[in-house]
């Protein structure tokens, strides 16, 4: 549910005056699909996403919403990257901080910066970016990020394809049986919508972690498919 939008700084750039914004939902079927170990219930997410190219470059940013106590939200996680331009040089210098809010807890602080490019692979627009990730734990993390985006369009604009794939490196955590050294983090969010209108969009995002969900545990590949409604703005 992130970097569905950066794409669009290939397309957008030009007119420094647009922005895209959109509003999602997605139900989220974790618990049926792996138990408790995952989560204790199935539940909706609502998910806030905004791009804004101007004449220095781009920001992205997101927040996510999980409905998933009883009563409401027990989770709010949010991102905001900004590219910035050096004439036409292709490397743009990229910053970024992530971070969350739970109950009972908070998501540890996350700031990068790094380099990232753009560029066209057939009917895909595609952006990556390399960057240094400080990852504020108990005992501060020096790790590296590789990030990947992409969209694509198809049959008349009816179809879209996006998504994004992250891989990170951050110290392991106790109470891992080896809580000492690295570990490998990926993440993949490839989103399948059908275009109703330009506005109102149906469609599904999957999932794909390793090393992500409960990290706490031991490693484990979980894919986790959603059923989704989009509303551009």
């Amino acid at each position: 549910m992130k970097y569905n939008f950066f794409f669009l700084l290939i397309l957008l750039l030009p007119f420094g005056g647009l922005a895209a914004q959109n509003l999602q939902l997605h139900f989220d079927p974790r618990h049926t699909l792996y138990g408790d170990n995952v989560s204790s219930r199935n539940y909706m997410t609502a998910t806030f996403e905004m791009f804004k190219p101007d004449k220095w470059g781009s920001t992205f940013m997101f927040v996510d919403f999980d409905f998933n106590i009883e009563n409401g939200i027990g989770l709010a996680y949010a991102e905001i990257a900004r590219d910035f331009k050096i004439g036409d040089f292709p490397l743009m210098p990229h910053i970024e901080y992530n971070g969350g809010l739970g109950i009972g807890f908070s998501i540890p602080n996350a700031y990068l910066a790094g380099a990232s490019y753009n560029f066209q692979l057939g009917n895909f627009f595609m952006s990556t970016y390399v960057a240094y990730k400080l990852n504020a734990f108990a005992k501060t993390s020096h790790d590296v990020q590789w990030t990947v985006t992409w969209n694509a369009n198809f049959c008349n604009d009816k179809l879209s394809l996006g998504g994004f794939m992250d891989v990170w490196t951050e110290n392991k955590q106790t109470p891992l049986p080896d809580s000492n050294g690295k570990k490998i983090v990926f993440m993949s969010e490839p989103q399948f919508w059908y275009n109703i209108t330009p506005q109102l969009a149906v469609g599904t995002e999957i999932e794909l972690t390793y090393n992500f969900v409960n990290s706490f545990m031991e490693s484990k590949f979980y894919a986790i498919p959603t059923l989704a409604a989009k509303w551009n703005f």
